[in-house]
């Protein structure tokens, strides 16, 4: 990043942000543990490593910056589900305030640049940003659809989560199909005591 960056301000600011590998979200992995944060942006980067080349207006790099902060400033107060976001304004000037927080160790101008990248990411102008709403998305819907979810999981509000964001390309929509499938096929398949 910059040079004026020391050793000090880095290991402090990797301390700031080892919460996100304990922040749960409401999502499970295949063996039915929750998904951490951390876990979430970590299949999102790869998400974004492969789909970053299908536009030629993206660039790859740039995606994957606003992917690994998109989502930093939970490690403060955690994730809050889409369901129960009732002021999205709100939420994210508070996230934003904690991400902030959170890089105050850093230099002045890495503080900048890492800001600038998570409001590049709310405003959703940019390409990058978009797909990264995008595949923000459909990496949750993929976890939905993956996870050993317990039998009160709500399947239905999948099929209608983030669909102004994967709607953005021939390639998005693709992938929410093919998602959309798999949701439907978890609504309709008999659960197991235990399996969902």
């Amino acid at each position: 990043m910059r040079g004026d960056l020391t050793p000090d301000s880095v290991l402090t600011f990797l301390r700031n942000v080892e919460p996100l590998k304990d922040t749960l979200r409401t999502a499970y992995t295949a063996r039915g543990r929750h998904e951490s944060t951390a876990e979430h942006t970590w299949r999102l980067c790869l998400l974004a490593l492969l789909v970053g080349d299908q536009r030629d207006d993206v660039d790859s790099a740039h995606l994957i910056r606003i992917c690994l902060v998109h989502d930093l400033g939970e490690a403060i107060r955690g994730d809050i589900p889409a369901v129960e976001q009732d002021d999205r304004a709100s939420k994210a000037a508070q996230e934003r305030a904690d991400l902030a927080s959170l890089l105050t160790p850093l230099p002045s101008a890495v503080q900048s640049e890492l800001l600038a990248l998570w409001d590049e990411y709310e405003a959703a102008e940019s390409a990058e940003a978009k797909l990264a709403k995008a595949l923000d998305k459909i990496e949750t819907l993929v976890q939905h659809t993956q996870g050993k979810n317990p039998d009160s999981f709500d399947y239905a509000f999948n099929l209608t989560y983030g669909r102004g964001e994967t709607d953005l390309n021939a390639f998005t929509r693709e992938l929410r199909q093919l998602i959309d499938q798999a949701t439907e096929a978890r609504m309709d398949s008999p659960r197991e005591s235990g399996d969902a």
